[in-house]
């Protein structure tokens, strides 16, 4: 089996490349990446293919789908508040990217596992979230994201294309970026702490959300394209879980076994203020998917910034 990874040297693309290859089945996987999130470092020892070129280049895109057995699209332009200051680049990736993406798979007839995200869900209320609750973005990367998706059923519903578009929650694990005004919220974490910074909280802290580790998301993706798994509705990519913020920083700290010093800031536009996933349809599609728990995930992806140079004189803290 061949796979085409678009966004394969970001962070989730390069554990599923690592993920993938550690299948006798798969013979070949190539991660499309521009690199402008991605980095080339991440797929060292992965096996697979770096082709640094957009999703957005036909030219480029549409040879490599040819040869794909399957697609797992996650090349994306991530960040809510990246979307605020630039909302026009972050629809052109999100969105007008992953219909040149569907466009390649439609004439190929080739599976597509896509990248949709929990932000769809926006100022809806209820929890937890279930896939068939309407749709309220509130900011321009949750828009971006529900036209991805919503583009990703209309190719299956029009055309046969065989798709599965997946809502990811609070993904979280080694090799995930930190150190830029972006950043996730626990790589970010993690970050600080090891610096012996403090951890600054958008807010007052309450706000929740379903974390999912790296690994768990990974397995899942890799299940669904080996037993070519389909779905003409959105699946949630999560457990169920739901965590405050102020808790994560006391579960980090306990990890760390220190403790940790927390500022607040004031919150920022855009963000959810709660989230967990509904996960019944998941379960019905992936039975044998278990969720990593938090504290364990945590722990690696503590470790495996420990491992990186910016952190050595760190390493032998407790």
């Amino acid at each position: 089996m061949r796979v085409l990874i678009t966004g394969g040297a970001g962070f989730i693309g390069a554990n599923l490349c690592r993920e993938l290859l550690a299948r006798p089945q798969v013979k070949e996987v190539v991660a499309l990446d521009d690199l402008s999130t991605g980095r080339a470092e991440n797929l060292h020892g992965t096996g697979a293919r770096l082709v640094r070129a957009s999703i957005l280049d036909p030219d480029v895109l549409t040879p490599l789908v040819d040869r794909a057995d399957a697609v797992v699209h996650l090349a994306a332009r991530p960040s809510v508040p990246r979307s605020l200051a630039d909302p026009m680049a972050s629809h052109e990736v999100n969105a007008t990217g992953t219909v040149r993406v569907l466009e390649a798979c439609r004439r190929a007839s080739v599976h597509v596992v896509a990248a949709s995200s929990s932000s769809v869900y926006g100022a809806v209320p209820t929890l937890p979230k279930h896939e068939d609750l309407p749709t309220r973005p509130l900011s321009p990367y949750g828009a971006a994201k529900l036209a991805a998706e919503a583009y990703t059923l209309a190719y299956g519903a029009s055309f046969g294309l065989p798709v599965l578009p997946f809502r990811f929650f609070n993904v979280y694990g080694p090799l995930q970026p930190a150190g830029h005004a972006y950043a996730a919220v626990i790589p970010a974490f993690v970050d600080a702490a090891l610096r012996g910074e403090p951890l600054l909280i958008h807010g007052d802290g309450a706000q929740t959300r379903d974390f999912t580790f790296v690994g768990t998301v990974t397995a899942v993706l890799a299940d669904a394209v080996m037993r070519r798994v389909v779905s003409d509705e959105p699946v949630n990519l999560a457990f169920g879980t739901r965590l405050s913020i102020s808790e994560l920083t006391r579960r980090l700290a306990g990890v760390l076994d220190r403790a940790v010093e927390v500022r607040h800031g004031p919150a920022r536009a855009g963000d959810v203020r709660d989230s967990q996933a509904a996960d019944a349809r998941l379960r019905h599609l992936f039975p044998s998917a278990a969720a990593v728990p938090l504290d364990a995930g945590l722990a690696r992806t503590v470790a495996w910034f420990r491992e990186q140079e910016a952190y050595a004189e760190n390493a032998a803290m407790p």
